[in-house]
């Protein structure tokens, strides 16, 4: 009399684990079969540095596989080679990608490096507006001197997890690094190029990549020496770009960027030249702003009635305001406080841009960054029409040029769970350093913008200064822009002189 029952039980249990399983997206990945990665190869052609170059665009899937030999992650990339070589050793080729964590390689692919790029409002007085963008040929381009590899990490552009692949195998400092470096190594053995100069452009976060996955390639059996790394505002040490309470090394590089943005507002430097004020702004900071700071309140009254008098001269805020601020001012803070008489917010990204803010008496900037907001429509849609229409690009799915989830998912552990760590400021400027000795050929070009008010450029020379950095081999370049240099015109003519002069000599 008891079969009945169990029988109608397991039925049940059949049910809701056929029906409803724990976890769909994980029985989808193990059971649906496997596609094969897909390819769209086009034959172009381009003049750069006064050479016509005829080309071979490639934008596909890179299946990276785990230890039993099974497809776990699908990296996307485009690669721009040269046609007609005979010998590679004398071609350079070239891995490029953006930050985040969570951006794909939209921004340097269409703002920057690859063949066609976007155009926006290059003197940051308005927005992009809607379609339809204008793009135009690259002729500022570099396929004269290099191939070029765009790569989009996991969960970034079409890049994802698949079979029985898991996101944290990806989000985090080193997995990312590793699966990035796999992926240049597949790419360099699959297309024969072990003896072609190698380097690496990354962007923001992607400058972090940049330093780590130099660093992985030198191990695993397979050393891979890069022959230059050109970081494209840096923050190879978040201390120096984490504007936060109590976190002392902000308030130190982020100072002489809010005096150019202040002096670029008008609010600031009257009469002077922007590099005389900046210089007077490192000089104030290392001399007197720094002792302030780690005096604190054993500083007396007019001690620190003197340096806030500093301060507003060279922020153009309010002095009352900065006595308030205890001589502390946070970035979110700055960005609201310096044009709020206007209205404005002014952008983190790029503190040229400024924002129409609702709420004038809110602390911080409430509808975002205009230095994002004001041109991600136009990438966006430029990069989606040129794969629709030069590439032949048809995907099944949407191209993520930012995802906001891998952030809060990211793990900025830097050593296995097995090895003792206590939470810090990710810092990776001596990964780069200890790269440098085994690699001393190895370049380095570092390119910072004046108005970059989240990866400031005196973090950069605070950063190169120390961390055991070779600088015989850094290069240091500036810009009258932010974050995004070549989003300004006359930055982007110069940055790709920069480029071009680190490719050549």
């Amino acid at each position: 009399m008891q079969i009945k029952p169990l029988f109608l039980n397991l039925i049940a249990f059949l049910f809701v684990f056929t029906v409803f399983p724990v976890n769909g997206q994980e029985k989808d990945k193990t059971t649906n079969p496997l596609e094969p990665a897909k390819s769209f190869v086009s034959s172009h052609q381009t003049t750069n540095g006064g050479k016509q170059i005829k080309y071979t665009a490639n934008a596909s899937e890179t299946y990276l596989k785990d230890a039993s030999g099974e497809p776990v992650a699908s990296i996307w990339s485009v690669a721009y080679t040269q046609d007609g070589l005979s010998d590679t050793t004398k071609r350079p080729v070239t891995f490029v990608f953006n930050g985040g964590p969570g951006s794909a390689s939209v921004w340097l692919h269409m703002g920057m490096f690859g063949p066609e790029i976007v155009k926006i409002p290059s003197d940051a007085n308005k927005d992009d507006g809607s379609a339809p963008y204008k793009t135009e040929e690259n002729d500022l381009g570099v396929l004269d001197l290099t191939d070029l590899v765009f790569i989009d990490p996991v969960g970034t552009g079409y890049s994802r997890v698949i079979g029985k692949g898991e996101t944290k195998d990806y989000y985090g400092l080193m997995e990312d690094a590793n699966s990035v470096a796999k992926f240049i190594r597949q790419w360099i053995t699959e297309n024969n190029r072990w003896n072609s100069p190698k380097y690496i452009a990354g962007e923001s976060y992607g400058t972090v990549r940049a330093a780590t996955v130099a660093n992985v390639l030198e191990g695993d059996g397979q050393n891979m020496a890069m022959n230059g790394i050109i970081l494209i505002s840096q923050c190879l040490d978040y201390a120096g770009s984490t504007s936060m309470h109590d976190n002392i090394t902000s308030y130190i590089t982020y100072l002489p960027s809010m005096a150019a943005t202040a002096w670029y507002h008008k609010k600031a430097g009257e009469g002077l030249e922007l590099d005389d004020f900046i210089e007077a702004s490192r000089n104030f900071t290392y001399n007197q702003y720094i002792p302030a700071l780690y005096r604190g309140s054993l500083l007396s009254s007019s001690e620190k009635n003197e340096i806030a008098e500093r301060l507003t001269y060279f922020t153009g805020l309010n002095k009352e305001y900065i006595l308030k601020s205890n001589l502390r001012i946070l970035m979110p803070r700055f960005q609201k406080e310096l044009l709020r008489d206007k209205g404005l917010a002014v952008g983190r990204l790029d503190g040229r841009f400024m924002g129409d803010e609702i709420d004038a008496y809110a602390e911080g900037p409430h509808l975002g960054d205009p230095s994002d907001y004001q041109i991600s429509a136009a990438f966006t849609a430029a990069l989606n029409h040129y794969y629709a229409t030069t590439l032949k690009v048809k995907m099944d799915r949407p191209y993520v040029t930012s995802n906001d989830e891998i952030g809060n998912e990211w793990r900025f552990r830097p050593v296995s769970d097995k090895s003792y760590w206590e939470p810090s400021f990710l810092n990776v400027a001596r990964k780069l350093a200890e790269t440098q000795r085994r690699n001393p050929e190895m370049k380095v070009l570092v390119a910072s913008g004046y108005f970059d008010l989240i990866c400031p450029f005196f973090d950069a020379e605070y950063t190169f200064a120390r961390n055991g950095i070779d600088r015989s081999n850094v290069t240091m370049t500036y810009y009258e822009s932010g974050h995004m240099m070549y989003t300004h015109e006359p930055d982007r003519v110069k940055l790709a002189n920069d480029i071009r002069t680190f490719f050549t000599h």
